[in-house]
C-alpha cells in the first residue's frame, strides 16, 4: 500500500485537509472542482440562498449523477448481453445454412 499524502481542498467556503492514495489526487480534485463549479452555477441561478442550501443541492445533482451512471452501465450491460445472444442465433442459422 502506498503511503497516504496530504492535500488541502475547499469546497464552498471551506478547507478541508485531507490524507488520500497519491494515485486518487487527481480523481479527487476533478472531483472538487466539478463541486465548486456546480455550487458557483447554483449561486448565480438562485440569489438569496445560503452556502449550505447550495451544498444541499449540489449534493443531490452529484448523487443523481452517480445514480444515472451506474443505471447507464446496467443498460450497457444488458444491451451487450441481447447483442451477444443475437448474434449467437445468426451463428447458428449461418451454420445451418452451410451444410
Amino acid at each position: 500500500m502506498a503511503e497516504l499524502i496530504p492535500v488541502n481542498i475547499t469546497i464552498g467556503d471551506r478547507s478541508y485537509r485531507l490524507k488520500i492514495e497519491p494515485s486518487d489526487e487527481e480523481k479527487l480534485r476533478k472531483t472538487v472542482k466539478m463541486i465548486n463549479d456546480k455550487l458557483l452555477e447554483y449561486k448565480t441561478d438562485f440569489a438569496g440562498k445560503d452556502m449550505q442550501d447550495f451544498i444541499s443541492m449540489v449534493l443531490i445533482w452529484y448523487a443523481t449523477e452517480q445514480n444515472i451512471s451506474g443505471n447507464e452501465k446496467i443498460l450497457i450491460k444488458e444491451t451487450t448481453d441481447k447483442l451477444a445472444y443475437f448474434e449467437n442465433l445468426i451463428d447458428k442459422a449461418l451454420e445451418g445454412s452451410q451444410l
